[in-house]
C-alpha cells in the first residue's frame, strides 16, 4: 500500500504536461493509434470552420 502512495506522490510531483502531450502519451501507452486520424480530421474541420467565418472565407470557398 505504501508503494502505491509513493508512486502517486511521484507522479503528482512531476511537471504539468499539455493536453496534446497527455493525449499522445495515452496513445502510446494504450496503443490506440486508430484515434489519431479521427483527431486530425476534427482539427482540420475546426480549422476550416474558423477560417471560413473570417476574412479568409473567399479563399476557402474556392477549394470546394
Amino acid at each position: 500500500m505504501a508503494r502505491v502512495d509513493r508512486s502517486f506522490e511521484e507522479a503528482a510531483g512531476e511537471g504539468r504536461s499539455s493536453l496534446f502531450g497527455e493525449f499522445f502519451g495515452f496513445l502510446m501507452d494504450n496503443k490506440k493509434w486508430w484515434l489519431l486520424p479521427i483527431l486530425l480530421m476534427f482539427l482540420a474541420l475546426g480549422t476550416l470552420v474558423v477560417l471560413g467565418s473570417g476574412g479568409a472565407a473567399p479563399f476557402i470557398y474556392t477549394l470546394f
